[in-house]
């Protein structure tokens, strides 16, 4: 297993499981910080040091072979695990070098050190100056907030507001910061991988102009050095389509926190203020604890937790509530109190006191205490589009348009059109009494973009993706494991699972992105970047998270799959001995085989990495995501067989999203709840 996600909603919780996933986070990066700093000083030490080449060269490749990238999420795509296994290949190839050893080019200073300074200077360095920004605001949103609860319920109500109004902005911008910090924190963990890779194999492409007698390796090494570049050109344009992805919903969070709460068995739970009572002449202390609540079983827990102490977890406490009530400010000098009383001590109560009154206004209504408040979440509703007669007509009108018109234009679908004009043609084309009017073939007022685009937003109105909401986890599945025959097995049987008018429209989009894939050498529309472009929209979660977006360029290998296989699985039937089960491998991969020239002619797979600039229209805003990510190479690695992840933690450790703690009562505790 892999780095847990660290979604957004939990910012506002900022719970002890969510800093122990950030401290998490931050310990991989400060381990790639280090990776890097010991491979720029070998690097350096390769350009300065002649006579000790053989130890330099061997440092360098003892380096290279000892780190791994951590990914996020429970596996990786194929392109990301043979960049994983791309250090202990080039290691060895170092290995091999050695043997031959010849003057090493003092280039390396601009293929390999300073793009590596430039990552860490601009990338993790920024991660640090977050990460103290992220730490400072912490002490002073707790400091103020303390500070605050502490207030005199006796002051002027003037003051009181200026005091409630003061908190609340620290608290915003509290969020704020938090919420970029974690969006940063999870980008440079995906953009590592190719940022750190592709100097390293630009400085072994280096070696080969400079090393005449490694001149024979170089070209045993050349058809692995483009399949590598073909695997770091598509996990770019995966990153790029995730990172859009992620940054939208963090914005959607960052409207309306409310609304995106993530779904758990918890009715409510959050920080609260616990009165703690001394003996005389001591009075009483508040303590925060982390406090949950389930409304079936009526069971509170809390757990002391204090952010500025480093973060350590205190003894959990469970009881099963019997009742709650608000407690007014002339029984009690602090605003925002209520009591509970536990089954187990009768007449004992629990005084509490929440962040605000509204926050207490939220435990009240969870706890079913007096003057409880219900919350209503806001609904909204879409006008969808329906897989029926217009639906099926619309699609194949957009699909005629684009084969005769624009077949051949460069970056077909990738293109998007002016929103204004994709919505008055959506409107014309959805409309019974007007749609048989449009001609899209022959008339020079739709552009072909306008076209794509507009067929694409029909697809993501439907009430459900094409693929379905219900078969989207069992498509992800063959995505992440097995031989390439099982996948394509596995989405064959799934296809077939499909309700018929799914299957029937998939069925024509994909015989039309088939057709679309074969003119890639006009279009430069891969199967890869068709994937990347229409796996969003063919397949989507129900629940928006950042774990689910991480699985996007899992959703890209199975339209891959589709537009590979299109014949054999809407053609024939699947095998009525499936499914069988998924192997899953937990040993590393091996490197492909590099082959000599005496063996016969290698395979040429081409490496046009093609950087497509897009003009758009700049008359219009666009609403639809633009799919700019750089169009990639010219082959599909979808058939091959990725490995999955396995958790190197002790087992228990994690539960989901909540800590378990293997030491204390919190085990047991948990399990109970």
């Amino acid at each position: 297993m892999g780095l847990q996600p660290l979604e957004f909603s939990d910012c506002y919780l900022d719970s002890p499981w969510f800093r122990e996933r950030v401290r998490a986070h931050e310990a991989e990066l400060e381990k790639t910080n280090k990776f890097i700093k010991e491979l720029l000083k070998d690097g350096k030490n390769l350009i300065a040091a002649t006579k000790n080449l053989s130890a330099a060269q061997r440092k360098f490749a003892h380096s290279l072979r000892d780190f791994k990238f951590e990914f996020i999420g429970d596996a990786e795509t194929d392109d990301e695990r043979y960049i994983d296994a791309s250090l202990h290949e080039f290691s060895n190839f170092l290995k091999n070098l050695e043997e031959q050893r010849e003057i090493l080019a003092l280039s390396v200073t601009e293929t390999l050190i300073k793009p590596l300074e430039r990552f860490r200077k601009e990338q993790l360095g920024a991660v640090k100056e977050e990460k103290k920004k992220f730490d400072k605001e912490t002490e002073k949103n707790y400091s103020l907030l303390e500070k605050h609860l502490n207030l005199s319920a006796k002051k002027k109500e003037l003051q009181l507001q200026e005091a409630d109004n003061q908190v609340e902005q620290n608290r915003k911008h509290f969020y704020e910061l938090s919420l970029e910090y974690v969006c940063k924190l999870q980008e440079i963990q995906e953009r590592k991988k190719f940022e750190c890779v592709e100097p390293v194999l630009s400085f072994f492409q280096g070696l080969f102009t400079f090393y005449h007698q490694g001149y024979e390796l170089a070209k045993d090494f050349n058809h692995y050095k483009m399949a590598l570049q073909i695997n770091i050109q598509n996990t770019r344009n995966r990153f790029e389509g995730t990172r859009s992805e992620v940054e939208e919903l963090m914005n959607k969070i960052r409207r309306n926190p409310q609304e995106h709460k993530r779904a758990n068995h918890f009715t409510m739970e959050g920080y609260l203020y616990v009165q703690e009572k001394r003996p005389a002449p001591f009075g009483s202390s508040w303590v925060k604890h982390y406090c949950m609540y389930r409304k079936e079983t009526k069971k509170f827990s809390m757990i002391p937790f204090e952010h500025r102490s480093g973060g350590k977890v205190g003894d959990a406490e469970l009881f099963v509530l019997t009742y709650c009530t608000k407690r007014n400010t002339d029984t009690i000098d602090r605003r925002f109190c209520f009591d509970l009383e536990a089954s187990d001590r009768p007449g004992v109560p629990v005084t509490m006191q929440a962040f605000s009154e509204e926050d207490r206004k939220l435990w009240m209504e969870a706890l079913d205490g007096k003057e409880a408040v219900s919350i209503i979440f806001k609904v909204f509703f879409y006008s969808c589009a329906q897989l029926d007669k217009i639906g099926f007509t619309i699609i194949k009108k957009c699909i005629s348009a684009v084969e005769t018109r624009g077949i051949n234009d460069q970056g077909l679908y990738r293109v998007v059109g002016v929103s204004s004009k994709v919505q008055r043609l959506l409107s014309l084309l959805m409309d019974s009494k007007t749609c048989n009017e449009v001609d899209l073939e022959n008339s020079v007022d739709w552009e072909v973009k306008t076209i794509t685009s507009a067929m694409k937003q029909y697809l993501r109105s439907l009430p459900e993706p094409l693929m379905t909401y219900e078969l989207h986890g069992e498509f992800i599945v063959p995505a992440k494991s097995g031989s390439p025959e099982s996948r394509v097995n596995a989405v064959h049987f799934l296809v077939h699972k499909l309700p018929e008018k799914n299957k029937e429209m998939l069925d024509i989009l994909v015989k039309h992105l088939a057709n679309v894939s074969q003119h890639a050498k006009k279009n430069l529309m891969t199967v890869a970047n068709l994937g990347v472009v229409f796996g969003p929209t063919l397949m989507r979660p129900q629940e928006e998270t950042v774990a689910a977006i991480m699985d996007l360029k899992f959703q890209n290998i199975v339209v891959e799959i589709l537009i590979e296989n299109h014949e054999k699985i809407f053609k024939t039937l699947p095998d009525a001995t499936f499914p069988e089960p998924i192997s899953m491998s937990v040993s590393p991969p091996n490197a492909p085989p590099r082959q000599s020239r005496r063996q016969g002619q290698r395979i040429k797979r081409p490496l046009a990495v093609y950087n497509l600039c897009l003009e758009l229209d700049d008359a219009d805003s666009h609403s639809f995501p633009r799919e700019d990510t750089p169009t990639g190479s010219m082959d599909s690695l979808s058939s091959q067989s990725p490995t999955p992840a396995f958790s190197s933690s002790p087992p228990g450790l994690l539960d989901g999203d909540h800590l378990i703690m293997d030491s204390g009562d919190l085990a047991g505790w948990t399990t109970n709840l």
